[in-house]
């Protein structure tokens, strides 16, 4: 029978889960395990009743009616002699038979309380025994000894009688304790039979349902997950479309089919990832060749642009020198324009170039003294120093793996920066400090200026962003954007503390070996020449 879409509809059993099947599974195993072991215990303590009813009852009980049955043979023996010849001697026995007989009797009684038949064996036993003591026994023995007793020979026949019927009983008693006796016992190796087959069949369900229990879990459990495993690893391997076949109980397959769907939803997104991929490849490549072509057309531009400023720069001033004076003071104002406008566009155009080296020319990495590049620095702004009448604290500086140029340029725009913008009428005072922080290396350089409003603390590493005029402070606005630039090259970050408000304070860090930088720009050799040799 099959369901709407042609597949066969799943039995009952199919919806069965791992946990279900072992719950019904231990439970039948229980159920089978607690009959057996109920009808063992049965067993057991039917085979103790029946050994102890042959033990304590039945033997003893054959052994006390045959020691009664000794008993009044002697009593006969006895009778029988004194009777015949009088002597004294032959009264013993009698004697000790009847004590015997009571005791005997006494036992047998308590033995066979609960068999009923075996009472009304014992009760004719004593009604034959009292019959011949009565008729004949008792009368012998009241006669004088001495001489034989004349009643032993008129009663003779008589008491002969009455003693055969109490051999009778006695055979009789014996006989039916011999038969409940040797049918206990046949009962005894019967139940003792059972017991065996009943604890062999006992071990023998054990080792099946243990076999079974095996078996079960192999097919049911261990089967589907290394099937499962298999299935997985080889998706692992990167057969990626190779689909899950659900196998096992219930939820084993429940899990076979969620994995399948995570597989299926681990390849669209493998799929979609690969195509993300694939156009952030294209897109890589467009940007680089668009950088490319941008870093081709800065350097040949800065190139092609140094001539006819020199030109301009050298023209202008040539007109400064000759005409000054000459002409009205309009015209003087103008040539002074040209010839400031000319000098700032070759500073600016310099500074663009030194920008764009950054990460490309000077990315020589070696073990770098700070102190000495420190040093080297101060010698180079010694000039400026002076002028301010700065002055300069420092504390020793570690030795870190990094582009020697590029320390030299971001320490001398840093102690540049804190040099020129300075307070009217306050020599500058500058302190640099270097410190462990973990991985890294932090720096700080605190001076007395003018300080950095926290709102621009963000805006002075933007290239060209300037927050006074040319006028006020020279400069191009690239330095701090080239200090930025220098030290994220080395693993580090730079910033303004706006906590602090007697001056500025900047922070950065540097790794002690930098990550692994990109060597110089792939653009063709032609251009890179020309951009190396740029003046």
């Amino acid at each position: 029978m099959t369901g709407e879409e042609g597949r066969p509809r799943v039995g009952a059993l199919s919806t069965w889960t791992t946990r279900r099947w072992l719950r019904v599974g231990v439970a039948l195993s229980l159920a089978i395990l607690a009959l057996l072991g109920a009808t063992g215990a049965w067993v057991l303590s039917r085979t103790a009743t029946i050994s102890k009813d042959l033990v304590d009852v039945r033997s003893p009980a054959l052994t006390t009616a045959i020691r009664l049955e000794t008993a009044i043979l002697n009593q006969e023996t006895g009778i029988r002699g004194y009777g015949l010849t009088g002597t004294p001697d032959f009264i013993s026995p009698y004697r000790r038979g009847l004590s015997e007989q009571k005791a005997n009797e006494a036992r047998l009684a308590e033995l066979l309380k609960g068999d009923s038949e075996g009472r009304k064996d014992l009760s004719a036993v004593q009604e034959a025994v009292a019959r011949w003591q009565e008729s004949f026994a008792r009368p012998v023995a009241a006669a004088p000894p001495g001489t034989p007793s004349p009643l032993a020979g008129e009663r003779a026949r008589e008491g002969k009688k009455a003693f055969d019927r109490v051999r009778n009983a006695l055979n009789g008693q014996q006989e039916r304790l011999r038969a409940e006796r040797a049918r206990a016992r046949d009962d005894l190796m019967a139940t003792t039979a059972m017991r065996n087959w009943v604890f062999a069949s006992i071990g023998a369900l054990i080792v099946l349902l243990t076999a079974l229990i095996f078996e079960g879990l192999r097919r049911g459990i261990n089967r589907p997950l290394e099937q499962l495993g298999t299935e997985a690893r080889t998706i692992a391997g990167g057969e990626f479309d190779h689909d899950i076949t659900p196998t096992g109980p219930a939820d084993l397959r429940r899990l076979s089919g969620e994995i399948d769907f995570m597989r299926r939803r681990l390849v669209r997104e493998l799929a979609f990832s690969e195509e993300a991929r694939l156009r952030l490849d294209a897109q890589a490549a467009e940007l680089q060749r668009s950088n490319a072509e941008l870093e081709q057309f800065a350097y040949v531009a800065s190139h092609d642009l140094q001539e006819p400023l020199r030109k301009v720069s050298s023209f202008t001033q040539l007109l400064q020198r000759r005409y000054a004076g000459q002409l009205d003071a309009r015209a003087d104002q103008y040539i002074d324009f040209a010839v400031d406008g000319a000098n700032r566009m070759q500073v600016l155009i310099n500074d663009l170039l030194d920008f764009s080296r950054v990460g490309r020319l000077h990315n020589a990495h070696k073990n770098v003294d700070l102190d000495t590049v420190l040093a080297r620095t101060l010698s180079t702004l010694s000039v400026a120093i002076e002028e301010a009448d700065a002055t300069i604290a420092l504390d020793p500086l570690p030795t870190l793996v990094a582009d020697p140029t590029q320390m030299g340029m971001l320490w001398q725009n840093l102690l540049g920066n804190a040099v020129k913008f300075r307070r009217p009428g306050t020599p500058p005072e500058i302190r640099v400090t270097a410190e462990r922080e973990g991985e890294l290396w932090r720096f700080t350089i605190t001076d007395n200026g003018i300080g950095i409003e926290p709102e621009y603390a963000d805006k002075v590493f933007v290239i060209f962003q300037r927050l006074h005029t040319k006028d006020a402070y020279s400069g191009s606005g690239i330095g701090l954007a080239m200090c930025k630039k220098i030290v994220e090259f080395h693993g580090g970050t730079i910033g303004v503390d706006p906590e602090y408000r007697e001056g500025a304070r900047i922070t950065f860090t540097l790794a002690p070996e930098p990550p692994e930088a990109i060597g110089p720009s792939t653009l063709p050799e032609a251009t890179r020449s020309g951009a190396e040799h740029a003046p």
